[in-house]
């Protein structure tokens, strides 16, 4: 079985992610054989909403990266294909919970499972895939792996509650967004990069090097996701720009075109996102502030940062193809601004 692999629901950039495929095709069609027969249940519902989710054009970059890193120090077996697969169904169940969390009606341009079976179904099948998951974990053996993934769906749930304490609140501070972010995306990316080397038994230094790579990789790749919805495109984002405006979520653009905006300025954005203020008109008044107060331009800098850092956790392996096809991945979040 073959693997493609989009952006989220849009166009690829094959220079910076085709080594990672091809390095990982042969077990990512395993992931995906692994995928299809983990979502089955005898209650009907079941895969078909994780089915309608699963195969919505996901890239599955997190559990290639699991792979990858198995590889990097030389894993044989068939562990690491349980955990990739484990990594994509958090990924999977987070976003299922997300959608009715934030009332989400599209989702890489598909009606969300949601808005199809409803909030009920979709809360419920997410935490199925979440059973399953943990039950791959268990059949792999390592304590040490269960004890990454496990904790991470901890941090994952955190932030969402987070999250949510912080929906529409534009006091938010840029180090609490951050916080934000590093559990709720950063914290999964960490995991499956780490899980790899453990089952490959490489050494302390080697899986925090990937852990490393992992989480500031997730930063980047978040940061890079909020400045699009204010300067990208809907090919890329995998949904209609502006549509975390529309949901009234505040991202990193907003924080700063708040911070350092005019009382009035200030009084829109607590209009649009407190007050639900959030048509075409305000859209357009936002991407206006957005730009007129460098946002998306220090918002992507801040990325840049974090994928340095990925890029230095990196640096002390050996050279070998899984090395240079994980600093590609790094361009690939990156470039999708450029």
């Amino acid at each position: 079985m073959g693997v493609v692999v989009p952006l989220e629901g849009g166009k690829t950039n094959e220079s910076t992610v085709r080594r990672l495929v091809d390095l990982t095709a042969r077990d990512m069609g395993r992931v995906n054989e692994l995928i299809l027969s983990k979502a089955g249940s005898d209650v009907a519902m079941i895969p078909e909403v994780a089915n309608h989710l699963i195969s919505s054009g996901g890239k599955r970059l997190r559990p290639m990266l699991t792979l990858a890193a198995a590889q990097l120090f030389g894993y044989s077996g068939d562990a690491h294909v349980k955990l990739a697969t484990s990594v994509e169904f958090m990924h999977t169940a987070t976003l299922l919970h997300d959608d009715v969390v934030d009332e989400s009606d599209l989702r890489r341009g598909k009606t969300t499972a949601r808005t199809i079976w409803g909030n009920q179904a979709s809360v419920l099948v997410g935490d199925f895939l979440l059973g399953q998951a943990f039950r791959m974990m268990v059949d792999v053996g390592s304590l040490e792996a269960l004890d990454i993934l496990s904790t991470a769906a901890s941090i994952i749930a955190e932030g969402e509650v987070m999250q949510l304490a912080a929906a529409k609140n534009l006091e938010t501070t840029e180090d609490e967004y951050m916080a934000v972010i590093k559990a709720k995306t950063a914290a999964l990316f960490s995991a499956a990069c780490e899980v790899g080397p453990v089952v490959a038994e490489a050494t302390r230094a080697d899986r925090a090097a990937l852990r490393s790579y992992g989480l500031n990789l997730g930063m980047a790749f978040q940061l890079v996701d909020d400045a699009l919805d204010y300067g990208g495109d809907a090919a890329t984002l995998g949904k209609n720009v502006g549509d975390d405006f529309r949901e009234g979520k505040v991202t990193l653009p907003v924080i700063l075109s708040y911070r350092r905006g005019s009382p009035d300025e200030r009084e829109f954005w607590t209009r649009a996102i407190e007050g639900n203020e959030t048509g075409d008109v305000e859209l357009e008044a936002a991407l206006g502030l957005v730009a007129r107060h460098g946002a998306i331009g220090d918002t992507i800098t801040r990325a840049r940062h974090f994928g340095e850092i990925a890029r230095d956790a990196l640096a002390p392996l050996p050279t070998s193809p899984q090395k240079a096809a994980m600093i590609e991945v790094i361009d690939f979040c990156i470039s999708r601004v450029s």
